[in-house]
């Protein structure tokens, strides 16, 4: 059972966003003060550049690939599975720490009003986020909407009233002083960068998106459209709030504080009564904990599952329930967060998880590498990742040079946890897994072996993605070629095929014969019992073509699968030919075609068609086509002996046939509309669905 797409584009940010904001914004200004003094504020910005080649390599991988697992999925196909088990136990160790921490987070600042536990109140809420996200990704992203809407606006207020009484306000002891902001540097360039690393655990949530990738409608739009706003938002918060905290708390105060938040709001919001700006600034802080706790349950539970699918954990946690969500992936995440809050301190954890997190960042950046590199022409991102390979190679230096920032401790963490998961690996995974990365296709070409699984489960994936906006599938089909034929020769068809197909594009009939009889052998990811698809690539074609010939008594057709040769039955061809430059949109078209003759009954529905017109609707039949009479009985009369152009139809839509008599033919701007025609027009369904309304649906 798959996991449902029930994620738009708010929903992206609001994770993204919501796994962000808690301990960066509430907790770590003040200990990262410590390392680098007023500079702190520039150390959040250099952060939030520095995680930009991530991000963007994230967003280009997981709009190819929108699968459940994150950094774990990314590494075991493009680096093969040992990498994938070292980047999926590491990443989801550092993702559980982080998430037991925002909960602890609920506690500590819950505490300081009211009279209640700070463990315990964690683990009421560990299980609580437990719960909704057991119910369904929707329920928990709804709840995720509220906390960063509330969030967001609590924090705008606490900088628009810090920058009011910083540079306009009359309090006395907030001041805009710059001799507050000497030394700037009180740590040097080396401080500096420590602070950076210190504080990139601040973005991480940026990229955790990509563990709930398989939810996202739409993902290759949604994905880096909601990273970007994201880290826009984000950072701006970030870089302003603490500028506020610098400015209104001492340096040497604000080095010691472990809440500069609630400290600076003490003297903001003197318009309120007294205390009200402190409440303020804990409910915010209640909002940013919940919304990281939540998030992070969420994201963290995708890896046992997507682990489970390929056999680096136990199966039983690849399980679905029927609302959609992985129940034993999240009680096994759950379990484990209680138990980090139960018996682990929070000093040190940041800085480990940055560090770990630096080393998967560098990894995912050489994954885009080798990608890009492997040829695999199903790997289709819906973005493209900017500055390739500059933009990953700058990724990859810079991650490695905060690690050896971060200290000895930090890589000596990394280092074992490295060497745990290898282990793991080595004893547990390695004798049930025989699939390889893509760095294989790319040794390939070096003359090194490939896993060919690979492309057909990429092939899966675009085929489950479908079609892109600006693909011209409605167009082909409309204008493709129906051919009923008897029983000729498999090789005489195609001959035929071929030689009309190059008679309209004007392309070489040889060539175009030869790519056909190429894509004869089995392709797992194309075989359909009686039909058979046959495709081919040129050069500087207008648009694609596509030929569909039919033959009720069936032709055989040479088969060769693992070096065994059989004939097979084939009643139903499609022969496509598209642009030599844009393969990728051929892989999508195809999947397309195979998703269509997957339907119950295709065969049977397609010969007790009785013309060529209805076999092109049944082919479009997906809330994407209309087509209706003409009648002085029906709302379409106000069309009789009109133009088609002064018809006022929506502007996405296409009037592609018309059946007049016993002739279709695809009409003009100045095709006059008569009595009993009957229309067939495509489009977007918001648009089909309209003309529905008001041309079929009863007055």
């Amino acid at each position: 059972m798959k996991l449902k797409r029930e994620l738009g584009l708010f929903d992206v940010f609001a994770v993204s966003t919501g796994a962000m904001f808690s301990s960066g914004f509430f907790l770590l200004p003040g200990l990262a003060a410590q390392h680098t003094g007023p500079s702190v504020i520039l150390a959040y910005f250099l952060a939030g550049l520095l995680i930009m080649p991530s991000m963007f390599s994230v967003a280009e991988i997981s709009t190819a690939l929108p699968r459940s697992g994150g950094a774990y999925f990314f590494l075991d196909r493009s680096l093969g599975p040992m990498m994938g088990t070292i980047g999926g136990i590491g990443t989801y160790i550092a993702l559980l720490l982080k998430t037991a921490f925002a909960l602890v987070g609920i506690g500590a600042y819950g505490a300081i009003f009211w009279n209640i536990p700070i463990k315990e109140t964690a683990i009421v809420f560990a299980v609580v986020f437990a719960v909704l996200n057991i119910i369904g990704a929707r329920k928990s992203s709804g709840i995720q909407r509220i906390f960063v809407i509330g969030l967001l606006v609590v924090l705008g207020a606490f900088i628009a009233d810090g920058f009011w009484n910083i540079f306009a306000g009359t309090h006395p002891s907030i001041v805009f002083d710059t001799d507050e902001y000497i030394p700037f540097f009180t740590g040097g360039v080396e401080g500096l960068f420590f602070t950076t690393g210190f504080v990139f655990v601040s973005y991480l949530g940026l990229t955790q998106i990509a563990s709930v990738a398989e939810e996202i409608k739409n993902p290759e739009r949604n994905i880096p459209l909601g990273m970007a706003l994201s880290l826009l938002v984000t950072g701006l918060i970030y870089v302003l709030g603490v500028f506020v905290m610098v400015t209104v708390i001492d340096n040497e105060a604000l080095a010691q504080d472990l809440s500069p938040a609630a400290t600076a709001v003490e003297q903001l919001f003197s318009w309120l009564p007294p205390r009200t700006g402190l409440y303020i600034i804990v409910i915010a802080a209640l909002f940013a904990f919940a919304s990281t706790g939540n998030a992070g349950m969420l994201a963290t539970s995708r890896y046992p599952l997507a682990m489970g699918r390929d056999k680096l954990f136990s199966e039983i946690f690849s399980k679905i329930s029927r609302r959609g969500t992985p129940v034993p992936a999240i009680l096994l995440t759950a379990g484990l967060i209680i138990l980090c809050i139960v018996f682990l301190t929070e000093e040190g954890i940041v800085k480990l998880a940055s560090t770990f997190q630096l080393f998967i960042f560098m990894t995912i950046n050489f994954s885009v590498i080798v990608f890009r590199n492997s040829k695999i022409a199903s790997y289709d991102p819906g973005y493209h990742s900017p500055l390739y390979p500059w933009m990953q190679l700058f990724g990859i230096i810079t991650s490695l040079a905060l690690m050896f920032f971060m200290g000895w401790g930090a890589l000596a963490f990394t280092l074992g946890t490295i060497i745990l998961a290898y282990l793991w690996y080595h004893f547990f995974v390695r004798s049930k897994v025989k699939r390889e990365g893509a760095i294989y296709h790319w040794f390939a070409l070096l003359g090194r072996h490939q896993h060919d699984e690979l492309e057909n489960e990429f092939m899966m994936i675009l085929r489950e993605k479908g079609l892109r906006q600006d693909d011209p599938f409605n167009q082909t089909i409309v204008r493709a070629h129906i051919h009923y034929v008897a029983q000729p020769r498999f090789e005489d068809l195609v001959h035929d095929v071929a030689d009309s197909i190059a008679l309209e594009l004007n392309v070489d009939g040889h060539s175009l014969r030869d790519e056909f009889l190429s894509t004869t052998p089995i392709d797992p990811a194309l075989v359909i019992p009686e039909v058979s698809l046959l495709y081919a690539k040129k050069r500087d074609i207008l648009h694609p073509v596509l030929h569909i010939v039919l033959s009720e008594e069936g032709i055989e057709k040479p088969v060769d699968q693992n070096g065994t040769s059989s004939r097979e039955t084939i009643r139903i061809f499609f022969f496509l030919v598209n642009d030599e430059n844009n393969p990728r949109q051929q892989l999508r078209m195809l999947s397309s075609i195979i998703d269509i003759a997957e339907r119950d009954h295709f065969i049977k529905d397609i010969f007790s068609s009785k013309s060529k017109r209805e076999i092109i609707e049944y082919l479009l039949h997906d809330k994407q086509y209309i087509s209706f009479s003409v009648s002085r009985d029906k709302p379409s009369r106000m069309l009789i002996n009109k133009k088609l152009m002064e018809v006022k139809l929506p502007p996405d839509v296409l009037v592609v046939f018309i059946d007049r008599g016993n002739t279709s033919f695809a009409p003009k701007g100045n095709t006059v509309l008569l009595e009993n025609d009957v229309l067939t027009i495509i489009g977007r369904t918001g648009s089909i669905n309209k003309l529905y309304d008001q041309f079929i649906l009863p007055k």
